[in-house]
């Protein structure tokens, strides 16, 4: 069979820019780009997707979020530096001072109390403190550190996400190129069996019928064609979508629906499925957030472990600020939780509960990426035979077609077969080309499971 009837026409009208992309800072400021190195590729449009997706940007911002706060929590454990400066005037009572004065004594305080003032102050300090044992900050830390490497294979995951997407959208494209393909297949075809009917007809051989069933196929086959057309430019659309790609770019499609070869063959499952746990960003997510969770249940266990701490304070204080003079204070500090109204006791049972809700999530996941990798090679496989069984039914539709042509060109039989004859033909046609498109889709699908959806070609 001719590979024009399925395949995409190699520079049909469509264009596609893949632009070296820069990723983005937030969603709000993404714009697509408007230049193209040349022709995309399946693989192309699944790493442009990965880089360029809304997606893809918006997890890695929260990634970059995560990195602020594991910041946050180091910054507990590093010296904390502070200054005030202090002007204002307050009133005293004599006899909170705490001063016995003796009878018939000269200074002037009234012991039985009295209100003195009001006294200007002027007072200029600076304080740094220094944590020396502080567990559960260290563990606080680095339960923050790993939940930002979760965060951080999330991101990879919605590129991969966001990869199989774009090579979805790029199938799609495809897809509707061959139906075009096909359907201006279906259109000469039918001009030749008009044509063939209206020569029947002037040499009286033929009958008005023909020419009638003749001119129906040939108008179905337009109408097919239009909305062919439309399909094809709605995937267009869907596809510039997810690649951020402008209205303006240019958009060269590079690939067709070819058929499976030899150099398309899975490897072993044990080795898909190794690949698939090494490379798989939601199970390594999982992990992480596993690790971080243990991380945070051992932290808010170690709350009631004492903590030490270094300060020290020094300053300057008076009336003017021509007498001014430095005062200081510096020691050790232990503290000691006694009771909290059971807050650390809550957020241990909250710590240990997020911990097991972990630990299910990861068992899951793996038997996630297990099914996923089970059901892609299954459906490379199965699709494998389809486009076979396809390619075999379109041999024997065109034969088909063939021999009815013959027959109505002599004068055998009228033009009835030949119609029956190339709706077959155009049955098998669509049969190919989504037996096709079901194979590459599967091909995307078995990469998405192993976590290299970006790798493919």
């Amino acid at each position: 069979m001719p590979t024009s009837l399925i395949s995409l026409p190699s520079r049909v009208g469509l264009v596609t820019a893949v632009a070296a992309g820069c990723l983005f800072s937030s969603y709000s400021t993404l714009e697509a780009q408007t230049t193209a190195p040349g022709p995309m590729t399946l693989g192309g449009a699944a790493r442009m997707a990965a880089e360029r997706s809304a997606s893809t940007a918006a997890a890695r911002e929260r990634s970059s979020q995560a990195d602020a706060r594991v910041s946050q929590s180091r910054a507990a454990l590093l010296p904390n530096l502070s200054t005030t400066a202090q002007y204002g005037t307050r009133s005293y009572n004599t006899a909170s001072l705490g001063f016995d004065v003796p009878a018939g004594s000269s200074i002037p305080i009234n012991p039985d109390g009295e209100v003195q003032g009001p006294v200007r102050s002027i007072d200029v300090r600076a304080k740094i403190t220094q944590n020396l044992i502080n567990i559960p900050n260290v563990l606080s830390w680095r339960a923050t550190a790993t939940d930002a490497d979760a965060a951080h294979y999330k991101a990879d995951d919605a590129a991969d996400n966001a990869a199989e997407r774009g090579a979805t959208a790029y199938l799609s494209v495809l897809r509707a190129e061959a139906r075009i393909a096909a359907r201006q297949a279906d259109s000469s075809l039918a001009a030749e069996l008009l044509d063939i009917a209206k020569q029947q007809l002037a040499a009286g051989v033929g009958i008005s019928l023909d020419v009638t069933r003749a001119e129906s196929q040939l108008a179905d086959a337009k109408a097919k064609l239009i909305a062919t057309r439309g399909e094809r430019d709605r995937a267009v659309l869907q596809l510039r979508h997810e690649l951020s790609l402008a209205d303006a770019a240019p958009l060269v499609i590079g690939d067709s629906l070819r058929a499976p070869s030899d150099e398309d063959r899975m490897g072993r499952e044990e080795d898909i499925m190794q690949n698939a746990l090494q490379h798989r960003a939601d199970f390594k997510a999982a992990r992480s957030s596993l690790d971080g969770a243990r991380m945070h249940a051992r932290a808010a266990a170690a709350e009631r472990l004492p903590s030490v701490a270094l300060y020290a304070d020094h300053g300057s204080n008076g009336k003017e600020t021509d007498r001014m003079l430095g005062t200081y204070s510096y020691g050790l500090q232990v503290s000691l939780p006694i009771f909290d109204g059971l807050h650390m006791e809550s957020k241990k049972a909250e710590e240990r509960a997020r911990q097991r809700e972990a630990e299910v999530t990861a068992v899951d996941t793996k038997r996630q990426v297990e099914t996923d990798v089970r059901q892609a090679m299954i459906s490379v496989s199965s699709a494998r035979e389809e486009v076979a069984a396809a390619q075999a039914r379109l041999v024997l539709a065109e034969q088909e077609v063939n021999q009815a042509r013959e027959r109505f060109r002599q004068g055998v039989s009228g033009n009835a077969d030949v119609i029956t004859a190339s709706m077959t033909l155009n049955a098998a046609r669509d049969q190919v080309i989504d037996a096709r498109t079901s194979y590459h889709q599967a091909r995307v699908a078995l990469a998405s499971a192993q976590g290299m959806t970006t790798m493919i070609q």
